[in-house]
């Protein structure tokens, strides 16, 4: 029913076990084959919302059948904040534990199938959904250090309750399931039969244009890497890790073009914004040239500054805290919240603090006397929003160094500053 070949050499399989129809007939599936050929260690994940009183039996369940196929089983608990949308809250939640658990090459297996690829793309349709949103789930993707794979889209679910009956096997049947209230439960509890009943095929057929579409993403996917690496030429290497794009670069591209660009490029970091909301890009591009226009994102936000957009997310949405005492020099000072700083050179042994911008700060520039800090950094170009996190580092009253910016020291010393990740905003 499934080819498991090209996964064989990966370190370490995983399975997310929810104990339904699709992840017990996956299971089994994968214990089989794992019983007669060599193959990873395998492992299964029981993700428990605890959104309902129901699934508090479930993970007794999916032990006993873990058990019994001599498979480790993992329960991790996970709390699904309220929202608008509480599929996709549990689903975010959801993802984000498996991410955790998987180490580098890993695979995690999960049972999505042919129907599921249907009854997502009608779904997003009735959204008005883009091609990015139209295309079908793909078989591979990248996940945390892993990769998620979905074998089962081969397969219809009709295939899968066939086996399984043929089995013998028992499985969870969800109540929510039966909830109609949910857009998904109910194309596929009353849209769905009506459809077939007039057109037999329309699983499958739905399912093969979902795989067209994405055919035609994978094209534009490479259009947008192409205009991306224009974009991303120029950037300040004094702030290694922050993602940024030329905004011109970008604004010379015919619109649609654009926003082919942005979509894949914030597809990585955000869920992608709807038609109303791209407003706010041509609010970013037209603001006034003194202006700081923000593009505020579900998961982050974009800024524009020196000429270049930038992404920021994670801790770059907090301000860092106040100053702090550099005890020992010789070691790296961590920053909460702002990443961390050395320094290299001949530096002061005691009396040394790392401070943030108060305003009013000079430093004495070798060749060039006292200098206005304001000043330095505009002729150094500093994006606004990193000069209030821009670390400092100071000997009692007097400026040293500024971090990243080797012109401006006052001393034979340099203040490195590894900066805070984005990595949160990655997805």
């Amino acid at each position: 029913m499934i080819n498991l070949t090209p996964w064989l050499n990966a370190p370490a399989w995983y399975i997310a076990f929810s104990g339904g129809l699709d992840s017990t007939v996956l299971l089994h599936l994968l214990a089989d084959y794992a019983r007669h050929h060599p193959a990873p260690p395998l492992r299964a994940i029981h993700i428990h919302h605890g959104l309902q009183s129901a699934a508090d039996a479930w993970p007794a369940h999916c032990q006993t059948v873990c058990e019994r196929l001599r498979i480790d089983l993992q329960v991790v608990h996970v709390q699904v904040r309220p929202c608008a949308s509480l599929e996709q809250a549990a689903r975010d939640v959801r993802y984000a534990a498996f991410s955790q658990v998987l180490g580098p090459g890993d695979i995690l297996f999960t049972g999505q199938h042919r129907d599921d690829q249907a009854e997502t793309l009608l779904l997003r349709l009735l959204r008005g959904a883009g091609l990015r949103g139209l295309a079908a789930m793909p078989a591979q993707r990248a996940l945390g250090q892993g990769s998620l794979v979905r074998p089962l889209l081969g397969c219809s679910r009709q295939q899968l309750q066939d086996y399984a009956q043929a089995q013998r096997l028992s499985w969870i049947e969800d109540p929510s399931n039966a909830d109609t209230q949910f857009a998904r439960n109910y194309l596929r509890g009353e849209v769905f039969p009506q459809l077939q009943l007039r057109w037999p095929q329309a699983g499958q057929n739905l399912a093969r244009a979902a795989e067209h579409l994405g055919e035609a993403l994978g094209l534009l996917d490479e259009l947008a890497r192409g205009d991306l690496a224009q974009a991303q030429e120029g950037a300040p290497v004094a702030w290694p890790g922050l993602d940024s794009l030329d905004l011109a670069t970008l604004t010379a591209l015919l619109p649609a073009r654009q926003r082919n660009a942005l979509q894949y490029w914030l597809s990585r970091r955000t869920r992608l914004p709807d038609t109303r909301h791209w407003a706010g890009w041509a609010d970013l591009c037209n603001a006034a040239a003194d202006a700081r226009p923000v593009w505020r994102h579900a998961d982050g936000q974009l800024l524009r500054s020196q000429g270049r957009i930038w992404w920021l997310s994670g801790d770059w949405l907090q301000q860092p805290r106040g100053e702090q005492a550099w005890v020992n020099p010789a070691l790296p000072l961590l920053l909460p919240g702002n990443g961390s700083v050395c320094v290299t050179g001949a530096a002061a042994a005691g009396g040394l603090r790392i401070a943030y911008r108060q305003g009013g700060e000079v430093l004495d520039v070798p060749g060039r006397g006292r200098r206005d800090l304001k000043r330095l950094l505009n002729e150094q170009q500093v994006p606004h929003f990193l000069r209030p996190r821009l670390p400092l580092l100071f000997h009692g009253e007097r400026l040293l160094a500024v971090a990243n910016l080797p012109g401006l020291v006052q001393a034979d010393c340099q203040l490195h500053w590894q900066l805070p990740t984005n990595a949160q905003g990655l997805s």
